[in-house]
């Protein structure tokens, strides 16, 4: 994850720290279609885009960072596609590993583990426990996930309590996606590849977050994409319901 030129010449500005950013990750196939490449190519090249993101994400005051990696509905894709994006996470997680802890990247997988394969699971669970001390950014990958799945799990493991909080409630949603601690709410969602879906990603987390939609395939996205999403999440005035200051005097 070495800095590139670009990324370096970015970094005039002083990071405002503390956002959580979802990304979905979407066009790889068509990026590869529209190169006459199969689509594991496409797949591929998207890895490479995870890695510049990662990277970047810290200087612009991102501290947890979301990446859909493989919805639960992925799995009615064909076998040898799903195979490839399960062979590519397992390399990604083995061959990244101790740069993230180097660079203090802390890697949590999110959603249901019983269906990998044992050779994935162990990949998984390996890079959990040696990045668990990282406390420079919380990466995140949402792998056989879905929203609505882990909240009707969570709302299951509720039920009964009398006195339910929206604490208690982003608990029981981070036990469903098989991750300590609790749910955090999502500053900006971007989503590549020209889409304007949600796709059943970070539903309870996503409900004030601010949305950036871009055409820019995700194999192409690059860190000043990212920028320019922070960038514009920042001109933006989030109210959560409220009345602008000015408007409430």
């Amino acid at each position: 994850m070495r800095q590139s030129t670009l990324q370096r010449s970015m970094l005039g500005a002083p990071a405002r720290p503390g956002l959580s950013v979802a990304i979905i990750m979407d066009g790889n196939g068509r990026w590869a279609a529209a190169r006459g490449l199969p689509r594991a190519a496409g797949h591929r090249a998207g890895a490479g885009a995870v890695r510049r993101a990662v990277e970047a994400a810290p200087e612009f005051g991102i501290t947890t960072l979301t990446l859909y990696a493989f919805s639960s509905d992925n799995w009615r894709r064909p076998a040898a596609e799903v195979n490839t994006l399960m062979r590519l996470l397992r390399s990604f997680l083995r061959s990244h590993v101790e740069e993230c802890v180097r660079k203090g990247v802390r890697v949590q997988v999110i959603g249901r583990r019983d269906r990998f394969h044992p050779a994935l699971l162990a990949a998984i669970q390996e890079a959990e426990k040696q990045t668990a001390r990282a406390d420079r950014l919380r990466l995140r990958l949402a792998v056989d996930y879905s929203a609505r799945e882990a909240i009707l799990r969570a709302a299951a493991k509720c039920a009964g309590e009398t006195n339910l909080t929206s604490d208690r409630f982003r608990h029981a949603l981070a036990e469903a996606y098989n991750i300590a601690g609790s749910a955090c709410d999502v500053d900006l969602m971007i989503r590549t590849g020209g889409e304007r879906r949600l796709s059943d990603f970070l539903l309870w987390e996503n409900a004030y977050a601010e949305f950036v939609f871009t055409d820019r395939m995700w194999p192409d996205f690059d860190a000043s994409d990212l920028q320019a999403a922070v960038n514009d999440f920042h001109r933006r005035q989030r109210r959560f319901g409220g009345l602008p200051a000015a408007a409430a005097g």
